[in-house]
């Protein structure tokens, strides 16, 4: 599913003061955009109500990376459609024990799902065109999906605990003022950003 416009318009608005800018080297730099003013410390920003589900959902895509090194080199897949569907049958459950609808949960997931993907597509590009940037040691993937399942659980109950918020006719406003200072405490390269971006579109309902 893709990003639908007005958020995906919404985000793009909030994080252009910190617009990320490849370097040579693939390091990122924040620069303001012309016109506006320096983006503000993270701490002088008014939290959003959905400032947790963004932040978890960007701490669960940043695993991604520990993923994709894990698989790099080996006959693992990037798609895996039995652990996929494992992760979706769990946050179901979860969802259920907590009171949250199930299938709205499932849906939000099958999107953490895809944006950890275009990391992981992401990187083994750039370790293909440049084989210098590939990673020398491999994580334990038991170990990194350990974390993973964290994460998830505690994405599950921050889902849950924002239902009213997510279905209100400002969520999407307050889901890019949310991604504003995730995107600028994290220092997302343009991957990342891309990978969030496409974590979020059915975070709210409307």
């Amino acid at each position: 599913m893709r990003t639908s416009t007005p958020l995906r318009r919404a985000l793009i608005t909030v994080t252009a003061t910190a617009a990320v800018v490849l370097t040579a080297t693939g390091s990122a730099v924040a620069v303001p955009v012309s016109g506006t003013a320096a983006a503000p410390h993270a701490a002088a920003v008014s939290l959003s109500p959905l400032h947790s589900v963004v932040d978890l959902a960007a701490e669960r895509l940043a695993t991604a990376d520990l993923v994709a090194a894990a698989k790099w080199g080996t006959d693992s897949p990037i798609d895996d459609p039995a652990r996929e569907q494992q992760v979706l049958d769990n946050v179901a459950a979860q969802a259920q024990q907590l009171g949250a609808d199930p299938d709205e949960i499932r849906v939000i997931f099958r999107d953490q799902i895809e944006a950890n993907k275009v990391v992981q597509r992401g990187l083994f590009q750039r370790w293909t065109d440049h084989p210098g940037q590939a990673p020398t040691t491999k994580p334990d993937l038991n170990v990194v999906r350990q974390k993973i399942n964290q994460v998830t659980s505690a994405l599950v109950e921050a889902l849950a605990d924002t239902s009213a918020d997510r279905g209100a006719f400002v969520c999407r406003p307050e889901l890019a003022l949310a991604a504003f200072p995730v995107h600028h405490e994290d220092h997302l390269d343009a991957l990342h950003t891309r990978a969030l971006i496409r974590a979020l579109p059915s975070i709210c309902r409307n």
